[in-house]
Formats: structure tokens, sequence, C-alpha cells
């Protein structure tokens, strides 16, 4: 019996990996990552510093580890160079693997922006980081650091701000959007989180993009379009991801800005699905932890013969700040806003145009409103 193949070791593809096994315990799989396929939840790198957990720590269970308890047959550092979706064969190092079915969980590459030239980035001190092995880089790197500069005010790059804040580094956030977390929060909300990460401790530099990056012997500057600049001994990137196409693209799987798949995580290929951050399910991309999983329980039942379309709930995102303890559900870009702000306690509910909950933003002592408000939510 040919294997069910799964490319990719992150949440998504050990997911899979786990779920298939609990409705299937005799299905050969194979599971193939270009790293160590350790078993780790990504989210943690963004709040581990404060939390005094090293890289190591946050491994919840090596190559060898997940092979033996799920019985699977983990090829970690593979290199893939091919999918022939019409012989079902994958190239890895080289050779061919055949699949009954392929799951591509290769996930996203950070965005890199102009300014992180080949000479900035081979310098060593401006950094991206995507995964454990950016993360040990990242770690090491910080011992000996008190000035750190986050370009990016999204989710990722101020979750990281406010860990480094917490172990009492002098941090910087730069964007060139006017307020922080401007795709998730409502003016206000946004307004009320860079007022309490400010007064612990951030110092922001919204509203500017960059020009340049300088290398200096002892420090890095970040060259601001009106000519300022600010230094950093460290310089962390965060912007965005872009998700991984590259074998999709020579495979001919039809892509948007992701790898296109239906409700069922079926690409336009034969026996070849997708989730995860590198996937657009039925017009969605949504490079979040929730969303993967249920489509991991989704994508398994459909292997193991019984056909099921992922739904999405309701799925909050915490946003890990601790100075402004945040929860979002992003709403259709069509919802009403109607936001209540009391100090650090903000109550942001966003409606349709019938007065049907599409969204909230909660913070402070709001936050522990999020399951009941999850459960008002109108689902489309």
């Amino acid at each position: 019996m040919e294997p069910i193949v799964i490319v990719g070791a992150g949440l998504a593809g050990h997911g899979v990996a786990r779920e298939l096994r609990k409705l299937d315990a005799t299905v050969p799989i194979v599971l193939v990552s270009r790293d160590g396929a350790e078993q780790y939840a990504k989210p943690t790198l963004s709040a581990a510093l404060a939390a005094g957990q090293t890289p190591e720590q946050l491994v919840q269970a090596t190559a060898q580890d997940a092979a033996q308890k799920l019985q699977v047959d983990v090829r970690p550092f593979s290199v893939v160079t091919g999918l022939d979706p019409a012989a079902r064969t994958l190239t890895v190092n080289g050779a061919a693997l055949k699949y009954r079915d392929l799951v591509l969980a290769v996930g996203a590459d950070p965005m890199r922006p102009p300014f992180l030239t080949a000479e900035v980035a081979a310098d060593g001190r401006v950094l991206q980081v995507n995964d454990l092995d950016d993360y040990r880089r990242w770690r090491a790197l910080l011992a000996g650091v008190q000035n750190v500069v986050v370009i990016g005010a999204g989710l990722i790059g101020v979750e990281f701000a406010s860990d480094l804040l917490a172990a009492g580094k002098s941090v910087t956030v730069v964007d060139m959007a006017p307020q922080p977390l401007g795709r998730l929060l409502p003016t206000e909300a946004a307004e009320v989180m860079r007022a309490q990460l400010q007064a612990a401790g951030l110092q922001w530099r919204l509203g500017q993009g960059i020009a340049r990056l300088d290398l200096r012997t002892d420090a890095v500057d970040v060259v601001l379009q009106d000519g300022e600049s600010v230094t950093g001994a460290l310089i962390l990137v965060a912007i965005g991801l872009t998700p991984r196409l590259e074998l999709a693209h020579q495979a001919g799987l039809q892509t948007t800005r992701a790898i296109v798949v239906d409700a069922h995580l079926a690409t336009s290929a034969p026996h070849v699905y997708a989730l995860g951050d590198c996937a657009e399910v039925a017009g969605q991309w949504l490079p979040f932890v929730a969303p993967l999983l249920h489509g991991a329980k989704a994508l398994a039942a459909t292997l193991t013969g019984q056909p099921t379309q992922v739904a999405y709930p309701p799925m909050p995102v915490i946003v890990k700040t601790p100075p402004c303890p945040t929860v979002v559900l992003v709403p259709p870009q069509a919802a009403i806003w109607q936001t209540t702000v009391a100090g650090a306690n903000v109550r942001a509910l966003a409606h349709d145009a019938l007065g049907g909950l599409r969204g909230f933003t909660l913070m402070g002592a709001n936050v522990a409103e999020r399951t009941a408000l999850a459960r008002q939510v109108v689902r489309t």
C-alpha cells in the first residue's frame, strides 16, 4: 500500500499525522521535513523569553519521539525538489517517493522587504524568526544585547516586542502604519494597545517607512523616510508572511496568494491536499493556529474514507501582550464597530447591517467575555 505523504512538520503537518492515527492505526504515513521535524508550537516563540523557556524546552517531541508514538515514518532534513501529480510521485532527496495521497503543509516564509538586502542579511544582526532554528539563533544573539528594534507593528512584531520588554530589553517598534495591529484592531482599541505598551516602556515610531538599514561596528541604524534613525544592537523584521508556493507552481497547482483548496482541502490536482499557512481555503487565507487544527481533523476524516468539509467556528485570537491583555475575533470588512473604552478596558463589538454580531475586540478585564461573545457570533 502506498503511504499518505505529508510535506512539512509544523503544527499543520504533525496535526494531520496525529489526527490520521486517531482514525486509522495501520495506514502508512510518511512525514517529510526540510528541518529537524521537532514538534513544537510556533506561537510560543513570541512569548518564550519572558517565560524563561529555552529553545530546547519548547520542543514537545523530537522527530524520533513523534515517529515512535504515532508509528509514522518521519524523514527530517529532507529536500523536496519535485511533484508529479499524474504519477503520484514526490521527489525527495533526489529519489521518487510514491504516495496514495499527498498533503502539503509547507507553511510560509517571512516577507523580505527591499531594505533587507543580501549584505544586511549576511551581517547577522538583522533577523527574521519563523521557526525553531531561527529562534535558536535569535536567542543566542540576544544574550548580550540590550537595545532591540522591531520592524513591524502587526501581531508577531508586537508580541515579540512585548516579550522583549518583559525580559528587560529596551525596545522600539517601527512601522509605516499609523497604529499597531492595524489589520486586527479598530482605531480606538489600537490606541489603547499603543498607550499600554508605551506605559510599559515600549517606544513607538509609527507612520514612517524605512529608507534603509546602515550597518555600524557596534549597532544597526534603521533610517526612516523622514531622515531620522533608530538604533539597535539587534533588529527583528516581522512584517508578515508569504506562503511557500514553489512546489505548487512546479506541479501546476492552482494558486493565488496561496495554494487554492476547496472546503475538503483538496487542491486542483487529484489526491493532493493542502492546509495551514500555505493554503487558501475556499477563498480564505487564515494564518492562525485554530484554522489549521480544524483543518487537520477534517482532512484526516477525508483521507480515511469519510469526506468532510472543514467548518470553522468563531476563532478568537489571543494576543500575547501581558501589559494589554487582548482577544480579537476579526469580522468581515463590512462590519460596523461599536466601541466602549474605560481606561485599559475595551469592549468593541462588530455588527453586520442586520445587527448580527460578527466579531469583537476585548481588552483588559473584558477579555473574560470572549467565550460568551463567541457563542453569539453569527456564522455564514
